[in-house]
């Protein structure tokens, strides 16, 4: 932490020390006779690195926001990959499975958010949930190619799920680095105070351009502050990925339940016309 106060400081006196000891050997043409080019030149680099570090950051929070979106929806198609894998277990098996990830979506959903919102990690309890999912599919009883099949793809699937869940444990305790926000900081004071360093008198219209400076500065300090965490804050990932798995669950589970004849037709019982 102490490099980010001894860099600043170090250019500040080597920026000093080149501009006095500059002065004693330039020529004297050179020499202006009032100080307005200097503050100009200080307010230039003051609005300069202000919209560049804002531009930084939001660049950083747009990516972060992005990345936790694709994860989420990386997850819920392994849940729906899965569901439709757990299809042909054996029906004590499959009923177990299909209803556990139902199970996990609806904790994900409606207590999982929450969670990362206000702690910025995720859920123990959805935590519980999958590692059951898990045991359950890997408890599985091999004794024929096709069962084992359908249970390899499905824990294949839940392979998927665990990886997302991890990204997604990851993007909910991630933010922009302290530096940049002392960056941000510096740079909205020195914004803040350029009127006041540039001369600027008390007018009418100095004092409404003045106001409309704070409130754009104001507005990107909030936008940034709202685009900090992508799972909590004022612009947070939306669960749609997850509520379109569940609607993709009640969609297999009633395509199922139609599809299965309601008796076995023999083959001596092929009906008369």
């Amino acid at each position: 932490m102490a490099l980010e106060f001894i860099f600043p400081v170090a250019a500040a006196v080597l920026a000093l020390t080149v501009f006095v000891v500059g002065d004693r050997v330039r020529p004297e043409s050179w020499r202006q006779t009032g100080d307005e080019a200097s503050g100009t030149l200080v307010l230039d680099l003051i609005k300069t690195f202000f919209t560049a570090v804002v531009a930084f950051v939001v660049v950083i929070c747009w990516q972060q926001y992005q990345n936790a979106h694709n994860h989420t929806v990386a997850e819920s198609k392994a849940l729906v990959d899965t569901y439709l894998a757990a299809q042909g277990l054996p029906e004590a098996d499959r009923q177990q499975v299909q209803g556990l990830l139902r199970a996990y979506t609806d904790q994900v959903v409606s207590g999982e958010w929450a969670v990362m919102d206000a702690e910025g990690k995720l859920s123990p309890a959805t935590q519980d949930t999958f590692d059951t999912l898990r045991a359950s599919v890997t408890a599985v009883s091999s004794s024929d190619t096709a069962t084992s099949d359908t249970r390899a793809a499905a824990l294949a699937g839940l392979d998927q799920v665990a990886q997302a869940r991890h990204d997604r444990a990851v993007d909910a305790g991630r933010g922009v680095p302290g530096f940049l926000y002392l960056a941000l900081f510096f740079g909205t004071l020195l914004l803040l105070f350029s009127p006041v360093l540039s001369g600027l008198r008390v007018t009418k219209r100095s004092v409404a351009m003045t106001a409309l400076l704070g409130v754009v500065v104001g507005a990107a300090v909030l936008a940034i502050h709202n685009l900090d965490r992508p799972f909590s804050g004022g612009n947070v990932v939306p669960r749609d990925a997850y509520e379109y798995a569940q609607t993709r669950f009640e969609q297999i589970g009633g395509r199922s339940a139609h599809s299965a004849p309601a008796t076995a037709i023999g083959a001596g019982d092929v009906p008369h016309r």
